[in-house]
């Protein structure tokens, strides 16, 4: 730990992780993200801007099974990355590689992979939002657009192989265009803060090559109306592990 980092306890202390204290901090997206993940044994997972490793680890310590590799382009996130995978001892199935979604997926020499974990920069105008701090840009802005994104992951995934992505909720329409030229049997989960409010978050998980209808699931509920405490849905899935399911 240096004075830029601090430790934070995650997944009901399971996974330790040494987060930016000025830069991005992953929270709950990166949390409901892991829990979305349901690679079996042997199964190869890429995660695709895995920043300092919050989704690949918590995946992997939900899925002792499987094997997780990280792409980053941020030298000091991908230095994190590596930092935590060794601080939580997941190195012989865990690891973390330069990368980045301008360039080719094959400049990484590797074989597609079994399934894709991703959490993409949530704006690509700079307009939309207020400038986030320096530190934070990266992980906030997509520069070279969603598309870009989608277009990684459906090189990266082998034929019959899995995309799950979580983004805002008013961005579904953007995830589908990206994703359908490839893939199908398309799985929607929305999030809500409140059963009364609309969802502010969307999980979507689907098969390169796949055939079946697109389905809307029923929505995870995070906190109880009028209250800030989780639900217990929610609770199971941020303490206890619990997955969160594509039934």
């Amino acid at each position: 730990m240096t004075d830029q980092t601090q430790p934070d306890a995650v997944l009901g202390g399971r996974v330790r992780l040494l987060q930016s204290v000025r830069g991005y901090r992953a929270g709950m997206d990166a949390a409901l993200l892991a829990a979305a993940c349901d690679a079996q044994p042997g199964e190869r997972v890429l995660d695709l801007g895995c920043g300092p490793g919050a989704v690949m680890l918590a995946a992997a310590v939900r899925r002792p099974g499987a094997h997780f590799t990280g792409i980053e382009a941020d030298p000091q996130a991908l230095d994190l990355a590596r930092a935590n995978i060794d601080l939580n001892g997941l190195a012989d199935r865990v690891e973390g590689l330069a990368g980045d979604v301008a360039l080719p997926f094959s400049r990484l020499g590797l074989p597609r992979f079994d399934a894709a974990l991703c959490n993409p920069p949530f704006f690509d105008d700079a307009s939309a939002l207020r400038g986030p701090a320096p530190e934070k840009t990266r992980a906030w802005m997509a520069t070279d657009g969603l598309v870009a994104w989608t277009g990684y992951l459906l090189k990266a995934v082998r034929d019959g192989g899995t995309v799950t992505l979580i983004h805002r909720a008013d961005r579904l329409a953007d995830l589908l265009a990206g994703l359908t030229p490839r893939c199908g049997s398309i799985r929607i989960r929305p999030v809500q803060p409140r059963a009364a409010s609309p969802a502010s978050r969307v999980i979507v998980r689907a098969v390169r090559g796949g055939r079946a209808p697109l389905a809307l699931l029923p929505p995870l509920v995070l906190h109880p109306d009028g209250e800030g405490k989780h639900t217990e849905a929610a609770e199971a899935i941020l303490r206890d592990a619990a997955p969160l399911g594509w039934d």
